[in-house]
């Protein structure tokens, strides 16, 4: 599937993901299963984190977890429709991760495929903003935390795109 991404740095040197495309549109409900379907696509790919040279593999469970989440049932409005068109970008939002942290894992039904814990990594894109005769005008900044799952097998796997909030700094111009 053809993409329209790239990743830029900001004022201060961070990069960001740019979503050039809003493939997920809709003002009030979005598709979820067709993230989900969109979503298969990377499914067997990995993707280095080029800060810590991590290898991050996509694996058969994020399509339905990225898409039918609690996380992702709770978001509305411009969230929701960040969340969804964040996905077109995923191995460029893996690429460019940063500030890893660990966590236990607490649950039972994660005993297999996060028997070694979790890892939450900070993480930054872009999507466009239209007028009215489809011109950008800004692009509206999401920072974004990679919930990592440590597996049985001791690979690192993508399980879901959580806590996504609107950077209030000033939006990028096009």
């Amino acid at each position: 599937m053809e993409r329209n991404i790239s990743v830029i740095k900001d004022v201060n040197g961070k990069q960001i993901v740019i979503v050039n495309d809003i493939r997920f549109k809709g003002k009030r409900n979005i598709d979820w299963d067709e993230v989900e379907q969109y979503l298969k696509q990377y499914v067997g790919e990995f993707i280095e984190i080029a800060e810590s040279k991590e290898i991050i593999y996509i694996g058969s469970d994020l399509p339905d977890e990225y898409s039918s989440s609690k996380y992702t049932a709770k978001l509305k409005g411009a969230l929701a429709k960040a969340k969804a068109n964040a996905a077109q970008g995923i191995p460029e939002i893996i690429e460019i991760a940063e500030n890893k942290r660990f966590q236990e894992n607490l649950e039972r039904k994660h005993s297999k495929n996060a028997k070694y814990g979790w890892y939450r990594y900070d993480s930054r894109f872009a999507i466009p903003v239209f007028d009215e005769n489809d011109d950008v005008l800004r692009y509206n900044i999401f920072h974004a935390e990679l919930v990592i799952r440590h597996s049985e097998n001791r690979k690192l796997y993508l399980y879901d795109i959580i806590n996504i909030k609107k950077e209030t700094s000033t939006p990028l111009e096009p």
